[in-house]
């Protein structure tokens, strides 16, 4: 997954849109897309801010959450099948 645009670009290019420049003109100034520039405003409006989300969860999550239960039911019931 690629790196979120810096904080510090994103306030720069909400900045010029808010002064007047268009999103197409913001969008070829500072090389990013439209459609990037809308996903920024959206968050502002939603949220107050259009900083990136920070401490999400990469990659899966555990299924199991407790290891010992887990090793206590395959003990018990390893040689069990589905039918």
């Amino acid at each position: 997954m690629p790196a979120p645009y810096s904080y510090d670009l994103r306030r720069k290019v909400i900045e010029a849109i808010d002064s007047g420049i268009g999103k197409t003109q913001a969008s070829k100034i500072f090389k990013i897309s439209r459609n990037t520039i809308n996903l920024w405003l959206h968050k502002r409006e939603e949220t107050g801010d259009d900083r990136a989300p920070v401490g999400y969860q990469r990659g899966y999550g555990a299924k199991i959450t407790n290891l010992e239960d887990f090793k206590e039911f395959a003990r018990k019931h390893g040689s069990q099948t589905h039918a």
